[in-house]
């Protein structure tokens, strides 16, 4: 039997975020995932410079064998409709690879790595949790995404009662003719909504790898949405028309929807598989990142004592942080769904303060501060 102090269900940037913190001061951690990696993730995949802050990332050691795309501009829209360039005078964001950041933050970590590993079983003996009969530990953190095992175990209904959203995603390294076919701009990802309002599609260039997606508040038609969508990109000539169809699914929750049971006696659920995803955005990296933060400060604070009410900080630190739950709502819950909101799409001021620096770089929020 193997024992650590924290077992840690996931390997992805809140997983791997809670590891190197806890590991910094002196903790015994462990990190189990299904996956071997690098593994590939759904995702657009781009990080501003407060999660490269909390990260504590060197870019210039990162950027040495991995994509880190500088991001000056967006062009946003509707699909079938215009679009608006917007343009900055610095970096705002960075575009990556999530197969080469998440194995960059987990290798970083110095945790000890199980990879390959699902969870398959889950007991209590005493004040220790017992993992597939072969690992004890006082604590488990679940950061195994929106399917994670420990969410199960601690009651969430995948699938049933929870509104996810649904996305799919591809993202392949383009070959010459591609490369010349595509005119999306490596310094330009490119956000256009459906005309419902109910979710949007992305194309984004990283050097020569080419990112394509949509991901929308139901699964509805999605397969028909994305390729009403990928078709639209074809007729304006943004990307290559012999794209790749292996397309990837995956889903999340939107922060202020249905709430997970976000800790217990002994366990804590941090990024995705707690249900953190920004609400306007959709974007999750931010989010895992910070509460894998907020969980470590928690954990490092109640010293060894895992009860459930000492663990209850963590709950405190994500409403300070992301908002009393409750009165969060979606795209789809605020008053961008009317036909004002889509013509306020096509105005400069709207979609610079609010589309892009208030809803998806979060300028107005400080990084995250961690000892």
């Amino acid at each position: 039997m193997e024992n650590c102090d924290v077992l840690i269900v996931g390997g992805g940037p809140a997983g791997s975020s809670c590891a190197r913190q806890l590991h910094r001061h002196g903790m015994d951690v462990m990190v189990m995932d299904k996956a071997s990696f690098p593994r590939d993730k759904v995702c657009a995949g781009w990080i501003t410079p407060a999660v490269l802050q909390a990260l504590q990332l060197d870019t210039e050691d990162y950027a040495r064998q991995n994509v880190l795309q500088p991001i000056t501009a967006f062009r946003t829209g509707l699909i079938d409709g215009g679009d608006v360039e917007t343009r900055y005078s610095t970096t705002v964001s960075y575009g990556i690879r999530r197969s080469e950041l998440d194995d960059y933050l987990l290798q970083r970590s110095g945790a000890r790595l199980r990879p390959g590993q699902p969870l398959k079983s889950l007991h209590r003996d005493g004040k220790q949790w017992i993992i597939n009969d072969a690992i004890s530990t006082p604590l488990v953190i679940g950061a195994g995404g929106h399917f994670c095992p420990v969410a199960r175990f601690m009651g969430a209904k995948l699938g049933a009662d929870e509104p996810a959203i649904a996305a799919k995603e591809i993202e392949f390294e383009m070959d010459q003719l591609q490369r010349y076919e595509c005119h999306v701009r490596g310094d330009t990802p490119e956000l256009y909504f459906c005309r419902d309002l109910k979710g949007y599609g992305w194309c984004f260039r990283k050097g020569d790898h080419l990112n394509i997606g949509l991901g929308r508040e139901d699964n509805h038609l999605l397969s028909e949405q994305l390729k009403h969508f990928c078709d639209f990109l074809k007729q304006r000539g943004r990307i290559p028309w012999d794209i790749p169809d292996s397309f990837h699914g995956h889903a999340y929750l939107l922060y202020g929807h249905t709430v997970r049971k976000q800790l217990d006696d002994g366990m804590l659920l941090v990024g995705d598989a707690a249900g953190l995803a920004y609400p306007q955005s959709g974007e999750g990296i931010r989010p895992a990142v910070e509460s894998g933060l907020m969980a470590a400060a928690t954990i490092l604070e109640a010293q060894g004592d895992y009860r459930r009410q000492q663990l209850l900080p963590y709950a405190g630190r994500l409403v300070a942080r992301f908002g009393d739950a409750a009165s969060s709502g979606s795209v789809g819950s605020t008053f961008l769904r009317n036909l004002l909101a889509v013509r306020l799409l096509d105005n400069k001021w709207f979609t610079r303060h609010v589309v892009l620096d208030r809803w998806f770089l979060h300028s107005h929020q400080a990084a995250l501060q961690t000892a």
